[in-house]
């Protein structure tokens, strides 16, 4: 039989809805992130911007929150499968942390960090992912952080040699390598971020630091040379998912971009203070009425001109951004990273570092 135009139009259209769900599934238009550890500090800021934005997100995590859609260890290839149902990029930020290690034995960290990581990796590959960011640590760089005495400090890119320091550091590094591997055997791509390790909005670990400064005098002084905000991380994040299948695979330093440069080293490590005045003549009354200091020597500094350039990720709070937002009556953090909170790396009472997951007020009234 024949059908008229309307009705060959009218079938048409009946396939095109019977075959739409399959077809726009397989469109390279359409956009759905893993995160894993999202109950964490970037996991939960990941999940929320993910959201927030109008993007389809999964969150997976050993803890239940309000960021977790699954709750599981990334170790286990059944919760894996079923976290990456319908997923197109990974954003891996689960990990046993530094402050774990005065608290795990070494083989936690190599089932969750390494082996953790491979199985993330073969199962992203095995379900079609387009690209995995993993997120490492600038701790990784170990001894090679801190020059000899004498010396000036150390200029860090993503050049740098790594040093292995302690557990946590040895099994990022391994980790990074096993992403490399990913994207030379297989067409994974995976973008390894290499965010600084100070966007804790915890105290600083070190007793000296917290005994001789202010919490804030302290963290706005890192901003000079290693410290970035979570809102900034999150950007180089999504970006780092966006370029991936460009890129193939890449590292990248993701720190608040700093004032200084190669030729400011050497005096930084005598007198960082007057480096700083010479630059930031303007802020040496805001730092005294404050009952602020500079810290008078700075052992390295971290170069994210990488990360800009390849990228195109621009970092909003730089030294003087947070030092502004003070200025203005409010604390250095972004809105994003005062969103998350605090949330520590110990369910126990260990060093600084004591809270478990804790939901902020917002989420309590929810």
């Amino acid at each position: 039989m024949t059908r008229s135009r309307p009705e060959c139009e009218a079938a048409g259209y009946a396939e095109t809805v019977r075959l739409g769900a399959a077809a726009l599934i397989a469109s390279p238009l359409v956009t759905k992130y893993l995160v894993t550890g999202s109950a964490g500090h970037l996991g939960e800021a990941l999940v929320r911007t993910l959201r927030e934005r109008g993007d389809a997100v999964a969150g997976l995590d050993v803890l239940p929150s309000p960021h977790t859609t699954v709750v599981g260890s990334i170790t286990d290839p059944a919760v894996l499968r079923r976290a990456l149902d319908g997923v197109t990029h990974v954003l891996h930020t689960a990990t046993l942390h530094k402050p774990h290690v005065v608290s795990h034995p070494r083989q936690d960290f190599v089932d969750t960090n390494v082996s953790g990581t491979l199985t993330v990796l073969e199962h992203a590959a095995e379900a079609g992912v387009r690209a995995v960011v993993f997120t490492s640590s600038t701790s990784a760089f170990g001894r090679a952080l801190t020059p000899p005495e004498g010396e000036p400090a150390t200029w860090i890119t993503e050049d740098v040699r790594p040093v292995v320091r302690n557990i946590y550091g040895a099994t990022k590094i391994a980790a990074e390598d096993l992403c490399e591997l990913a994207a030379r055997e297989s067409e994974l791509a995976v973008v390894v971020v290499l965010r600084t390790s100070r966007f804790f909005p915890e105290q600083d670990d070190r007793d000296a630091v917290r005994a001789a400064y202010d919490d804030t005098n302290a963290k706005v002084n890192e901003f000079l040379h290693r410290r970035v905000d979570l809102a900034d991380v999150v950007q180089a994040h999504l970006l780092a998912a966006e370029h991936a299948p460009r890129l193939g695979f890449a590292r990248y330093i993701v720190s608040a971009t700093t004032p200084f440069t190669r030729d400011d080293l050497a005096e930084l490590a005598r007198d960082a203070p007057a480096v700083v005045a010479r630059r930031f003549p303007d802020l040496a009354e805001d730092y005294r009425r404050w009952g602020w200091r500079v810290f008078p020597t700075l052992d390295r500094v971290y170069d994210n001109a990488r990360a800009r350039a390849e990228l195109g990720w621009r970092p909003r709070y730089d030294f003087r951004a947070v030092v502004e937002r003070v200025r203005s009556g409010g604390g250095p953090r972004s809105p994003l990273a005062e969103a998350v909170g605090a949330k520590g790396y110990h369910a126990e009472p260990t060093g600084v570092y004591t809270m478990g997951y804790r939901a902020t007020a917002a989420e309590e009234a929810s």
